[in-house]
């Protein structure tokens, strides 16, 4: 049985039901359904989302997601268009983009991250955008080509600790996912950089402030930390659940260590309060 820490409400509200009734009319996905987000219901009540491209099976098989997995469908080439039209509708102000990863493309989809930017871009100015990306593979021509596109944040997820990589994200390589946070460290100074991990899938508290230590030295700027939550029946169990008086000194943790913006709670997510820690840390460097 779950804490009661992590109950959340059934999501309802006028702006959840606006918010579904958008993305539907666009035929559009979100990892907040796809994935089965706790915090669906306050996010779309405030009017916030983050955006799932390239359709919504990946072609990978990790052990902890509810993203449906299999052979992926071919490429909307009208989906970035639709993402603008409905960011417009939703009057948002900082969007996320995300993915399932694409395997199955030369440039695992980069392209099409790049032309979401641009449409964005072009349709609705002022609007920040952070962009959640896979590996690409360890294509460094695809990781520069979102790059280039000059979002405001590029977010990659390490998701868990070195040693649990093989069973949690067989697909994946702990050191190609933190050599992505430094590739972009180093093709742009100015970007600002995040990543998250979860907790909850056997790791030790010492492996926990190791991952964060490699983090930071990847030139990261800010980070998630949440608990893992088994979404199915077939997914990795939920070998143990953190209160929230350890992620507080995981939060306390990471500040020694130097991240300038951290999200560290039992409910925690990517995505979560995203144009909040943004402008968290964009106030804290104008003080």
């Amino acid at each position: 049985m779950r804490p009661p820490w992590l109950k959340v409400k059934l999501p309802s509200g006028k702006n959840f039901s606006e918010i579904k009734s958008i993305l539907r009319e666009e035929k559009l996905h979100t990892v907040c359904e796809a994935a089965i987000c706790p915090n669906i219901g306050e996010c779309f009540e405030q009017r916030t989302a983050t955006f799932l491209i390239l359709g919504d099976i990946c072609s990978r098989q990790c052990g902890f997601c509810a993203v449906k997995k299999g052979r992926s469908s071919e490429v909307d080439t009208d989906e970035p268009q639709r993402i603008a039209a409905a960011i417009l509708k939703m009057g948002l102000a900082y969007v996320v983009i995300t993915s399932v990863t694409r395997d199955d493309l030369p440039d695992g989809g980069a392209s099409v991250y790049s032309e979401t930017i641009t449409r964005i871009r072009k349709h609705i100015k002022g609007c920040k955008i952070e962009v959640l990306i896979p590996d690409f593979g360890g294509s460094a021509d695809a990781l520069e080509t979102v790059i280039h596109a000059s979002p405001d944040i590029v977010n990659h997820n390490v998701e868990t600790v070195s040693r649990l990589y093989s069973l949690v994200r067989p697909m994946a390589d702990y050191r190609r996912s933190l050599g992505i946070l430094e590739h972009v460290h180093r093709k742009n100074p100015s970007l600002i950089i995040k990543s998250g991990f979860m907790v909850g899938l056997g790791e030790t508290w010492g492996e926990i402030l190791d991952v964060m230590g490699d983090i930071r030295n990847a030139h990261c700027n800010m980070l998630t930390i949440g608990q893992y939550l088994s979404p199915k029946s077939n997914a990795l169990p939920v070998c143990r659940y953190y209160t929230p008086e350890e992620f507080e000194r995981l939060r306390l943790e990471g500040e020694r260590m130097g991240f300038q913006s951290i999200e560290s709670g039992p409910l925690v997510r990517s995505s979560y309060h995203a144009k909040i820690q943004f402008n968290k840390r964009f106030t804290s460097e104008t003080e």
